[in-house]
């Protein structure tokens, strides 16, 4: 048996563009369903919103979104959650990196760690603080 936790993301309005986004960085394939998709439009301005939306790529990232309608309540939050990605080396790491930091504010460089052979924060575009490194085993 086995469980699998995906980070989901919520926004308001900027979840396709955010999903895109991340399929730029990561590839994959993006699926998105709208309200208007799913027949369940409450508000005509918010038909073409996701509903729900994920972005899965073979590498083994994973990622879900959905614009939350305005009758909810919304806050963009801060440090509310992290996404944490662990990759199994340097190269590799950084090029996503690379690809997140278009747009994002740097948190902590991406560098060398007392815990890890790399480690980074940032917060990118769409306002997701993304904690990055390169796993590295446990030395007690």
């Amino acid at each position: 048996m086995s469980v699998t936790s995906v980070t989901h993301l919520n926004f308001r309005g900027d979840a396709r563009a955010a999903l895109e986004f991340y399929r730029s960085v990561f590839g994959g394939d993006l699926a998105v369903v709208t309200y208007q998709d799913a027949g369940n439009v409450h508000d005509p301005a918010e038909a073409d919103h996701v509903m729900w939306g994920q972005v899965v790529a073979g590498n083994g990232f994973r990622v879900m979104a959905y614009d939350v309608p305005a009758r909810m309540p919304w806050e963009r939050g801060e440090n509310s959650f992290f996404v944490s990605l662990r990759g199994e080396t340097t190269q590799e790491i950084t090029a996503y990196w690379e690809k997140l930091c278009a747009g994002a504010s740097i948190v902590r460089p991406l560098a060398t760690a007392q815990w890890a052979p790399l480690y980074g924060m940032l917060q990118d575009r769409y306002g997701i603080v993304w904690v990055v490194d390169v796993a590295a085993g446990h030395q007690g």
